[in-house]
C-alpha cells in the first residue's frame, strides 16, 4: 500500500524532536549532506561554500530539493567558531574538508580564553547565520533549518590542541572545568544567533568520542554542561558525539536533549535499550563502508535495522564522506518511505 504523507517535512522533524506522533520516521542529518557531486551541480565548492552565505544556503538546499531529507543544514564543517577566534585554518580544497591546525594552538588555559570583539560579525560566522536566514526565508515553511554550534569539549581541542587538553583533563581536572565553563559561553552565544536568524534546530557537537575519553569522563566534565545547555537555548538540541558512546548513553538520556545522534559503531536495539526512551535517536547509517564504498541495497537494509530498532531519526552516522554516491544518499529516504509502506499496513 502507497505511504500516504500527512506532514510537511518541517513538521515531521519538529514533532519527532518534540516526542509527539509523526505520520512517517523523518530523514534528517543533524552535520550534514554535502557532497562533490552537489557542489558542482549547484556551482557551490568548498572552502568558498563554507564561507559565502549564498553558497552555503544554495548548498545546503539541495540536501531537501536533490536528496529528499526533511532539514536543511548549511554549517558544513565544524570549525567556523574557530577560525572566528583566531585558530590557524587549513581551509583545503573542495575534495577535502577545512580544518584547525591543532599543532598550532592559540591558548594554553582558562585565562587565555576570550570572545573577540565582533565574535558574531566575523565572516566565517555570519556565513552561517546568513545562510540560516536564506533558507528559512525561501525553504522555512517547507522543511526544518537546523543549525549547528560547538560543544565545549570541542572547541577545547581546537583552541589548545587536542593532546594538551587530554593531559589537562587528566593532570588538573578543576583547570579543564575552568575552561569548560568559559568555552560554553562561545556555544550559547554561536547558538544564539543561529536562533536568532531562524533556526529551528540546533546541533550540539561535542567530540567527547568513545576513542579518546571514557563514559565517565563524559559524566564529570560534560552532563550538567549539557544540561544547562537544554536550559540556555531555546531550540531543540540534538546532540552529537562520534564513535563508539554505549557507555556515556545512560548519562547522555539524562541531559534533557531532544536527541541523541550516534554514530554507527553503535548497534541500533542496543541504543535503544539503553536510553529506554528518555532521549530521541538520530542516525546511524555507516559512512566509510556502506554511503560511500556499496549500493543502495546494502544502505537500504542499515535503514531498515535502524527501524527495526525504534530509532526515531534516520540519518547518516555523521557528515557524510564528500565523495559519496548520490544515489546512495537518495536511497535513505526512499528506503525509509518503502519500511514505513511494508509495516503500516
Amino acid at each position: 500500500m502507497a505511504l500516504t504523507e500527512t506532514m510537511k517535512p518541517r513538521e515531521r522533524v519538529m514533532n519527532a524532536l518534540a516526542g509527539k506522533p509523526v505520520d512517517r520516521t523523518p530523514v534528517a542529518n543533524p552535520t550534514n549532506v554535502a557532497t562533490v557531486e552537489l557542489m558542482d551541480m549547484m556551482d557551490a565548492p568548498f572552502p568558498d561554500a563554507c564561507r559565502d552565505p549564498e553558497l552555503a544556503a544554495r548548498l545546503a538546499a539541495t540536501g531537501y530539493t536533490e536528496l529528499g531529507f526533511d532539514s536543511v543544514m548549511p554549517y558544513f564543517t565544524i570549525i567556523q567558531e574557530s577560525s572566528a577566534l583566531g585558530c590557524d585554518m587549513q581551509w583545503e580544497e573542495k575534495d577535502n574538508w577545512p580544518t584547525v591546525r591543532m599543532y598550532n594552538p592559540i591558548w594554553k588555559g582558562p585565562d587565555d580564553i576570550r570572545i573577540p570583539p565582533g565574535f558574531l560579525e566575523h565572516p566565517d560566522n555570519i556565513a552561517i547565520t546568513r545562510a540560516i536566514e536564506i533558507l528559512k526565508r525561501e525553504l522555512g515553511d517547507e522543511v526544518a533549518v537546523i543549525g549547528k554550534t560547538m560543544g565545549p569539549w570541542t572547541l577545547a581541542y581546537h583552541v589548545f590542541g587536542v593532546e594538551p587538553f587530554l593531559l589537562m583533563t587528566v593532570d588538573d581536572p578543576d583547570m579543564t572545568m575552568r575552561c569548560l565553563d568559559r568555552l560554553k559561553e562561545i556555544s550559547v552565544l554561536f547558538g544564539e544567533a543561529q536562533i536568532a536568524a531562524g533556526a529551528d534546530a540546533l546541533t550540539f557537537p561535542d567530540h567527547a568520542t568513545g576513542d579518546l575519553v571514557s563514559g565517565d569522563y563524559y559524566r564529570r566534565f560534560l552532563l550538567e554542561i549539557h544540561r544547562e545547555m537544554v536550559e540556555r537555548l531555546s531550540v531543540p538540541l540534538i546532540l552529537h558525539i562520534c564513535g563508539n558512546t554505549l557507555d556515556r548513553m545512560d548519562y547522555i538520556a539524562q541531559t534533557g536533549m531532544a536527541a541523541f545522534h550516534f554514530d554507527s559503531k553503535n548497534d541500533p536495539q542496543a541504543a535503544m535499550d539503553t536510553v529506554a526512551g528518555r532521549i530521541g535517536l538520530v542516525g546511524n547509517i555507516n559512512n566509510p563502508e556502506t554511503l560511500y564504498a556499496r549500493g543502495p541495497e546494502e544502505v537500504r537494509q542499515e535503514v531498515f535495522r535502524c527501524l527495526d530498532a525504534g530509532v526515531g531519526m534516520v540519518a547518516p552516522e555523521c557528515a557524510v564522506p564528500l565523495a559519496t554516491k548520490l544515489e546512495n544518499l537518495i536511497e535513505i529516504p526512499r528506503a525509509v518511505k518503502a519500511w514505513h509502506e511494508s509495516h503500516d499496513e
